[in-house]
């Protein structure tokens, strides 16, 4: 028995394989507000984050707009300590974390991603976005647009206190 929990334990933990396609640079709260605001996410809709780091985007898209969410992390350390955020705040029936590699997941059933990654890592994410994103989903990328897309609205929103502004771009394919 101690076995088998321990192989299980080395699944979860073991680094998927896969790019890391940013560093991890947390998006501050009032923007990640903004980001779902922006992109219109409304409760039971599904959505997804792309590189959801400590997963603060997938936890407000749950908590506060009662919003389907999930979260795509390669980092170990961040997928372990999402998780475990989630399950404190008892939104496991709404939110979740994949431990896996953006580039091989299916966002088919999503009707809002969010993004914040690399402009070159956009544009590494834009096919499987074109492929497998249904006609009206909504994609949000903070500060860096997706080169080849063109947005339907941008945003660009003051300092908010951390010494810099921050730009969102709204796509609808």
């Amino acid at each position: 028995m101690v076995l088998v929990a321990g192989s299980a334990f080395a699944q979860v933990t073991a680094q998927p394989a896969g790019e890391k396609l940013a560093p991890y640079y947390p998006t501050p709260d009032s923007i990640v507000r903004k980001m779902l605001d922006f992109g219109q996410l409304k409760a039971g809709e599904r959505m997804f984050d792309l590189g959801s780091g400590d997963g603060r985007i997938v936890i407000m898209a749950a908590r506060d707009f009662q919003a389907d969410s999930t979260g795509v992390e390669l980092d170990t350390d961040l997928y372990l300590a999402s998780e475990a955020k989630i399950k404190k705040l008892g939104l496991q029936k709404l939110a979740r974390i994949i431990h896996g590699d953006i580039m091989t997941q299916d966002y088919s059933s999503a009707k809002l991603i969010t993004v914040y990654l690399l402009p070159e890592s956009n544009i590494k994410a834009r096919p499987i976005l074109e492929a497998q994103l249904k006609k009206g989903t909504r994609v949000v990328a903070h500060d860096f647009g997706i080169g080849g897309w063109t947005p339907v609205k941008t945003v660009t929103i003051a300092d908010d206190g951390e010494g810099r502004s921050h730009t969102l771009y709204l796509y609808i394919r």
